[in-house]
């Protein structure tokens, strides 16, 4: 009878195998200008056939479980290679309704293993940090850590993942404040991250949103604002310039 490890192992060789056997350079490329800071692909094309090939790992490997597929997705996403992670976090977020503190804690392994890029990132959110929010399983303060976290793509997570909460009742205000040590972070991806949340949190509350960013309008980088205020009018976003550009 194998063990827990070396059926992990037989997936991780079967999931590679087929990559390499239907890698395709120029699709690859194809994608690679979405981008920016790099893009490492085999270029395997998103059809039937590889829907249905991962269809059949997670009826033939569905004795790893929820466990299993965590421990997977970490030595997937330390290839580097977007369809081996991609595959890693499909297997396990066919298992949302198991999810618990034990899946934040295994996806901050997946940002430490190699989560290199803004899909993979919000995808992430998307099917796993986000409905753990939403369902009270995590909550902000399991993500203090992540605002500091030398990983720009684990500090995207954050206001990526916060996006499931405004549909819950939640308070801005608080939201907000969480969100408020990081409005002078460093990197591109989490200005964009940042402000995608606060343009989507602008639209059904718009007041507190503004305030926030009023306070940080000769500060925080322009990226955040150039997201934040895309849905407003040019006299709203006339408020938020910094005041020596609205001088001249």
């Amino acid at each position: 009878m194998a063990t827990s490890d070396e059926r992990i192992r037989d997936l991780r060789r079967e999931i590679r195998g087929w990559c390499e056997k239907h890698a395709d350079p120029k699709q690859a490329a194809k994608y690679a200008r979405f981008f920016r800071e790099g893009w490492d692909a085999w270029g395997v094309r998103d059809d039937e056939e590889w829907a249905e090939q991962r269809r059949r790992w997670l009826k033939k490997y569905a004795d790893l479980k929820l466990a299993g597929f965590l421990r997977l997705g970490e030595d997937l996403f330390a290839t580097g290679k977007y369809e081996e992670g991609s595959t890693g976090l499909w297997l396990v977020a066919q298992h949302k309704a198991q999810f618990n503190k034990n899946t934040l804690r295994a996806a901050g392994k997946w940002f430490s293993a190699g989560v290199n890029n803004w899909a993979h990132t919000d995808t992430i959110c998307g099917q796993l940090l986000g409905p753990l929010l939403a369902s009270g399983t995590a909550t902000l303060e399991d993500f203090a850590v992540w605002r500091t976290s030398v990983r720009k793509y684990q500090r995207r997570a954050v206001p990526v993942s916060m996006l499931a909460l405004l549909e819950t009742g939640a308070d801005y205000d608080a939201l907000l404040d969480f969100l408020r040590p990081m409005m002078l972070d460093p990197e591109r991806v989490v200005h964009q991250g940042l402000g995608w949340f606060l343009r989507e949190a602008w639209k059904k509350q718009p007041k507190p949103v503004e305030r926030l960013l009023l306070s940080f309008k000769d500060s925080a980088p322009r990226l955040i604002f150039q997201y934040a205020t895309e849905k407003m009018s040019p006299e709203q976003k006339a408020r938020f310039r910094r005041a020596k550009a609205a001088a001249r």
